[in-house]
């Protein structure tokens, strides 16, 4: 068995694996970045390596200094796990020659895989059923253009090399398809350094299905059954679950068998998921499931397997990886009960998911109910130079209905503080009642997105107990004048009454009359300058009322376009002096790994431009101005 193991990324897989090592006595060695010194998973490891600067291609995607680190603190093993340079197979490769122990499959197994033309070819000759579309080498446009026109639309670009959902658009018609294809290798060059693409057929009612299989240095390959995947946005998963809604045991066995031979036809060993594309628009059935792809790492979801099957897959990971057979075989692997994981970003729904970058002076887990998964603490922070996950939230239960409203409470119950997240939103999505009944497609979230992402009101019970909260803290600080404390308006009061009045607060930035009642409810917290309520993971922040001071919410822009957050540019559209219509694309940044476009407010011209391609901006910083026409 592996005495010493370094793990090759940060965040919640690397505590993640830091987790399993410790029970199994393996001694874990951390690398970490600048941005990370202080990070939960340099804490948790029993050593930790500095590999240089916060951004990843100075750091942990250095592989040099990944296997110098290994080297000089005498690890034995390297695990990947995902992401950054886990289906690298030439760094797999290199960990090998260093005489070092790689935790996944060999390299000609990731190199198979990953280009995704290549691996659909493969898939081909082993017989696994593929999604109609284009893999030719001929990447001219007028090429891919001729071949989508062909295929008929709407078709799916996507990066050979791509993976997390980038490198990918959705094409609808023939007019849209020339600049979807140039963001699309733009992105692709950007994260995996190809811009090679393939054409997909667009499945109109798509399922995300995926079957996690292992395989070991003795030949032995099995399935641990499938998961759904299917709750997307921009192609990101956003909640899974296991086993699929809707799967019945002669299509789970043909698509398991299918995924098993995938992994046979390159030889595979260690870890890794086959993806497949089911057509949602009726049952699930053989042969309206396809081949997408094969990840050869550990997935994001494993969770939700290790918890129907009742293993430890980084377990199975570090046993193999040791030369040891498989631990249990096919006849001896079951589903019991049923999963789901939610992924918690910081990130803000309300502004259209815009990462929101900083310091978590508050965070609030519910970890008596779910498993969390997490590489954070309080006091931690997001940064702009990874991924904005937070947490995972993994409910287990008997069945469906129970891991569903188990992971919906919990989501209601997340806490964080000043930075957001998306807890309100999958705490909905959870109850969809397409969602409940498990007839979603990979379109759901997208086609009622402003539905799903409009922030309710705070209930009257919730407002009450933050009044209270603030009254409270309020009277215990000094005693208020008539003339400037919210308390003073009292209705109906009388001596000896119980403790009811009508008073004002601000409820995020808008003054709201609350009537302070015993029946309360909703969660608190005290902030240095209010009190936060959390209802259904909606975060309301409540302060006393800033009399006197005039605001003028709903103001209209002024045409100054400002960076919504920190981040790099990608692209500018425009140049000084150009005219641009109403909701045309200005610039694009980059930020935590994502695309974003700027788009025009009104018709009108380009004025003081102050961006320029590849230029790191702050959250604030403006990027030009747009002087709208003249009525």
């Amino acid at each position: 068995m592996i005495k010493s193991l370094l793990i090759a990324n940060r965040g919640e897989i690397a505590c993640r694996v830091i987790r399993t090592a410790r029970r199994m006595g393996i001694r874990t060695i951390a690398v970490y970045s600048d941005a990370d010194r202080h990070a939960l998973h340099v804490k948790s490891a029993d050593e930790a390596v500095h590999i240089g600067p916060a951004p990843a291609a100075e750091s942990y995607l250095i592989g040099e200094k990944v296997i110098a680190a290994a080297k000089e603190t005498g690890a034995e093993a390297i695990h990947p796990g995902y992401g950054f340079l886990s289906e690298n197979a030439a760094f797999a490769e290199a960990v090998v020659k260093a005489g070092l122990i790689w935790v996944g499959p060999n390299a000609s197994s990731i190199e198979a895989m990953g280009l995704k033309d290549a691996a659909k070819s493969l898939m081909q000759e082993a017989g696994v059923p593929t999604t109609p579309g284009y893999l030719g080498d001929d990447q001219s446009l007028k090429r891919l253009k001729a071949e989508a026109d062909a295929i008929g639309y709407p078709v799916l670009i996507k990066a050979v090399a791509g993976g997390g959902g980038k490198g990918m658009r959705k094409v609808d018609s023939a007019a849209d398809f020339k600049d979807a294809l140039a963001s699309c290798q733009r992105e692709a060059k950007a994260s995996f350094g190809n811009d090679l693409v393939l054409l997909e057929k667009w499945i109109t009612n798509p399922r995300h299905i995926e079957v996690q299989v292992f395989g070991d240095t003795h030949g032995n390959i099995v399935h641990l059954f499938e998961r759904d995947c299917t709750l997307q946005r921009r192609h990101q998963k956003v909640i899974e679950e296991a086993p699929a809604p809707g799967m019945d045991e002669a299509t789970r066995a043909a698509i398991c068998a299918a995924a098993v031979n995938a992994a046979k036809a390159v030889d595979y060993v260690g870890a890794g998921t086959v993806e497949f594309i089911a057509d949602g628009s009726g049952a699930l059935s053989a042969d309206t499931i396809w081949f997408m792809e094969m990840n050869t790492r550990l997935q994001v979801e494993h969770p939700v397997t290790e918890a129907i099957t009742g293993v430890d897959l980084v377990e199975w990971q570090l046993r193999v990886a040791s030369g040891e057979p498989l631990p249990r075989t096919q006849d001896e692997l079951s589903i019991c009960g049923w999963a789901m994981e939610a992924r918690l970003y910081a990130e803000n729904p309300e502004t259209g998911f815009l990462p929101s970058i900083g310091t978590l002076e508050t965070l609030s887990l519910p970890a008596a109910t779910v498993r969390l998964d997490t590489g954070i603490e309080t006091g931690g922070k997001v940064s702009s130079y990874y991924d904005p996950m937070i947490a995972k939230l993994i409910s287990a239960g008997p069945d469906r209905e129970t891991a569903r409203v188990k992971l919906a409470d919990a989501c209601d119950r997340v806490t964080t503080w000043p930075v957001h997240n998306n807890a309100g939103f999958l705490s909905r999505l959870l109850r969809e009642e397409t969602f409940i009944k498990g007839t979603a497609t990979t379109g759901f979230i997208g086609d009622h997105l402003d539905r799903l992402t409009a922030k309710p009101a705070a209930s009257d019970q919730g407002l009450a107990k933050a009044a209270s909260a603030l009254r409270d803290a309020e009277r215990a600080m000094r005693t208020p004048s008539p003339s400037d404390t919210p308390w003073a308006a009292l209705t109906g009061f009388r001596a000896n009454a119980a403790d009811d009045l009508e008073c004002w607060v601000d409820v995020d930035g808008t003054p709201t009359s609350v009537t302070l009642t015993a029946d309360q409810a909703g969660e608190t917290h005290r902030l240095r300058d209010g009190v936060l309520l959390i209802e259904a993971g909606w975060p309301f922040k409540v302060t006393l009322p800033q009399f006197g001071t005039g605001s003028s919410p709903g103001a209209v822009s002024d045409g100054t376009i400002a960076s919504p957050m920190p981040g790099r540019v990608l692209a500018v559209d425009v140049a000084d002096g150009d005219r641009v219509s109403e909701g045309q694309t200005l610039v694009t940044l980059e930020a935590m790994k994502m695309e974003h476009a700027l788009k025009a407010p009104f018709a009108g011209t380009v004025t003081s431009l102050a961006a320029t391609v590849d230029a790191q901006v702050t959250e604030g910083y403006v990027l030009m101005k747009i002087e709208p026409d003249e009525a």
